[in-house]
């Protein structure tokens, strides 16, 4: 069983659901998108007052300071650059491959975890990477994950307790067959 969820870390891409190449246009059409989706009053008048959710305050607030740093081509080139910058300086506990991660199919998503020394797991599940971009296929007992931009790609996963993390490296044509487990 996985203990915790949300195991990476958002950017602003992800946020506003676009790949870290994307134009202006595109940047603006799915923060429109986003925004008009997430908006408070919007939300507010389709749930009872008493039912507000917190968390769609905070996806708001999310979205329009992902819009404000991309929006502009100095403060995205900055971000940019930190974003870089923070993937090659990660301290990471180790690197990953797809073949060191354990699979389990709970029927709706996979989950994919890898234990850390503390006990707990590093781990991320299908949806997680399709929100990242990175579509997951099955074909019997065979895993393969496909990058968004068929290069090879990699992110950071946190420990669900500690404050270990993990690099998980993804080659674009990396395919894992799976024991009976699943």
């Amino acid at each position: 069983m996985l203990l915790y969820k949300n195991s990476f870390e958002q950017t602003y891409y992800d946020i506003l659901s676009v790949k870290e190449d994307a134009s202006y246009e595109e940047i603006r059409g799915c923060y429109r998108s986003a925004i008009l989706n997430s908006h408070p009053d919007k939300l507010q008048k389709t749930t009872e007052a008493s039912n507000t959710d917190p968390e769609s305050g905070d996806r708001f607030l999310k979205i329009q300071k992902a819009w404000e740093t991309l929006s502009d081509p100095r403060s995205r080139a900055v971000y940019d650059s930190g974003l870089r910058t923070s993937r090659q300086d990660t301290a990471t506990a180790e690197d990953l491959s797809l073949e060191d991660m354990t699979i389990e199919d709970d029927g709706n998503v996979l989950e994919l975890f890898y234990q850390c020394r503390c006990g707990d797991y590093f781990s991320v599940d299908s949806s997680e990477l399709g929100e990242m971009g990175y579509a997951v296929f099955r074909d019997g007992s065979k895993i393969s994950l496909q990058t968004p931009d068929a290069l090879p790609a990699s992110f950071i996963l946190p420990c669900g307790s500690c404050s270990l993390k993990v690099r998980l490296l993804i080659n674009a044509d990396t395919a894992v067959v799976v024991s009976d487990n699943l």
